[in-house]
């Protein structure tokens, strides 16, 4: 027998050991996964209401200002393939944690970067280590939790990443607003280090994960392959990209649109507008718990038309209209992200890690391009070229989860 097959028949006949819901360790699990999607969103999405800043101090256009985030998510989607190799080898704790650590600390060396180039490159240096946290920490869930609150222990993990996406996002615009834009850098990257000690001294060790010794090229290369040959997984990778897309889109030239007159926002008031997150934290785990009940691709639909309905509304010119349109367009995204990974993770044949890293590529790929790309809509004709843009992708993502749910043939 080779190898490989030998390391799927001893997970496949293994008795499971999972985390319950209600014992201390599940507790431990999920405060820890929270704090993992905190520190890596908030790192990530720090500069986000830092664009116009960087486009005046460093004379640069907003599609190139949005460059200190593409990049990040970029090399973000580049790192997470390598990550889920990394991790059959290293393990799941262990490659989180130092990615952790070493994203805290390059967010620290970001607040004193002498030029635009020099940011750019620390930002990308950045993402890179951070890939080691999304795809492996949705394989570390699938694994380690009982199948039967996988969708609550996922969601919960979803908010916490829309916790820390809005943290950062606020606490940046607030101390950038008071200190200016490097020590406000430098406090997040400081949060973020704390964070990253408390995920390592929280998260029990993997008990159902095999480790598998060296590097097997071609291993991995059969796993990938064998998921994008997974009738309905490249539909929910589909649904990623353009949900993901859309949803940065939206909130990359929001900023432009809100500190531009009429509405003239200082940056404290516009980095309080990404308090709307909160909607995204209690719609993640409420999606996750109606879905374990009703079904998850009908709540998946229902999230990328509240989305899709929510980017509608931002065209009005009422700035209170603005607002609504962003919290609905959060809570559907959220919603769907959180229903769309739980998926991949109960429809993936085994190497559930190499599963979540197609996800999370195709997720952050998405982030990348078309975040940028959305640029190009906003200098040719304005905030309705940029919202009638989101609005044709999450149609299109309407329609590859309606393929992804007849493929699957199940009701998840």
């Amino acid at each position: 027998m080779p190898p490989s097959a030998h390391v799927v028949k001893t997970v496949l006949t293994a008795e499971k050991h999972y985390l319950m819901r209600g014992t201390g360790a599940y507790r431990r699990a999920s405060l820890a996964l929270f704090l993992s999607g905190f520190s890596t969103f908030s790192l990530l999405y720090c500069v986000q209401p830092l664009l116009p800043i960087f486009s005046q101090e460093f004379s640069v256009s907003p599609a190139e200002s949005s460059l200190s985030l593409s990049l990040s998510t970029g090399f973000l989607a580049l790192a997470i393939v390598c990550a889920a190799a990394l991790s059959e080898g290293l393990g799941r704790r262990s490659l989180m944690s130092i990615s952790l650590l070493g994203a805290a600390l390059l967010t620290v060396a970001t607040a004193f970067a002498s030029n635009w180039q020099l940011l750019l490159v620390i930002r990308a240096l950045q993402g890179f280590a951070l890939g080691g946290v999304p795809a492996v920490a949705m394989a570390y869930l699938a694994e380690e939790i009982d199948p039967r609150g996988l969708g609550a222990t996922m969601g919960l993990y979803v908010g916490g990443t829309a916790f820390g996406g809005m943290s950062g996002r606020v606490l940046t615009a607030i101390f950038a607003e008071y200190l200016s834009w490097r020590p406000a850098l430098l406090l997040i990257g400081v949060i973020g280090l704390a964070a990253a000690l408390g995920f390592i001294a929280l998260l029990p060790p993997s008990r159902n994960f095999v480790r598998r010794p060296g590097f097997d090229p071609c291993f991995h290369a059969r796993a990938w392959l064998g998921h994008l040959a997974n009738p309905a997984l490249p539909f929910l990778f589909a649904v990623a990209f353009l949900a993901m897309g859309s949803f940065v889109t939206i909130y990359n030239y929001t900023g432009f649109r809100l500190v531009a007159p009429p509405y003239g926002l200082n940056q404290t008031e516009l980095g309080l507008i990404f308090t709307v997150y909160l909607f995204g934290i209690a719609a993640a785990s409420i999606g996750g718990l109606v879905g374990d009940r009703i079904g998850h691709f009908s709540m998946l639909l229902f999230g990328l038309t509240l989305t899709a309905a929510g980017s509608a509304l931002t065209l009005s010119a009422a700035l209170p209209s603005i607002i609504l349109g962003i919290v609905v367009l959060t809570a559907g995204f959220f919603m769907s992200h959180s229903i769309a990974s739980g998926l991949v993770g109960r429809l993936a044949h085994g190497t559930k890690g190499h599963a979540s890293s197609l996800y999370m590529l195709a997720y952050y790929v998405g982030s990348s391009l078309v975040g940028s790309a959305g640029g190009w809509f906003w200098a040719t004709d304005g905030w309705a070229a940029v919202v009638t843009f989101t609005l044709v992708l999450l149609a299109l993502a309407f329609i590859s989860a309606c393929v992804a749910q007849r493929l699957a043939r199940i009701k998840a």
